[in-house]
């Protein structure tokens, strides 16, 4: 790797890479796991605790938190923001700032082939379902069935999609 761009990259020593995994400049990782041939790009954070799945993408300036997981083949877009607090505070009952012991985190799921456009929204809790699509700029607050395009605020089913036809329209 070329040493200025290792300079740009801030991977802790507990992060667990799978083989073939490119990880651009500006990044934070740690505590996360990426399996085999994930592309992770400019300006995106994974906390400890997330797990990214084999052959995922992680598009630019993305922020996937504790409690997430990414199964395998997953997109997320560009500017992509994940949640894991419900009730998030900045101090706890007796006013001083809030460590980890003050709250719970919540995880969400990304199932297998699912696409997460740009500038998406997850709150936490919820289950993105296999091979589903959530256009850009949604917010997502529920979970989303399998073979679904949703779109919106907050995110509402457009289309059902059939399982065969989602790779149709791909270029090779």
């Amino acid at each position: 790797m070329n040493p200025v761009l290792a300079s740009l990259q801030n991977i802790a020593p507990d992060v667990k890479l799978g083989q073939r995994v490119r990880i651009f400049a500006f990044t934070n990782l740690y505590g996360c796991e990426l399996g085999d041939d994930v592309k992770v790009g400019t300006f995106v954070e994974i906390q400890k605790g997330a797990k990214i799945g084999h052959r995922c993408k992680v598009s630019s300036h993305s922020f996937i938190c504790e409690g997430v997981t990414l199964e395998d083949d997953v997109f997320i877009g560009h500017n992509v923001t994940f949640t894991n607090d419900r009730y998030p505070r900045a101090t706890n009952a007796a006013g001083r700032l809030q460590t980890e012991a003050d709250w719970h985190c919540v995880p969400t799921l990304v199932k297998r082939g699912a696409s997460i456009g740009s500038g998406a929204t997850l709150l936490c809790g919820i289950t993105i379902g296999e091979r589903a699509v959530v256009g850009a700029g949604s917010v997502v607050t529920k979970n989303v069935p399998p073979d679904v395009i949703v779109a919106g605020n907050p995110a509402r089913q457009l289309k059902s999609l059939q399982p065969e036809s989602i790779y149709a329209n791909s270029v090779s």
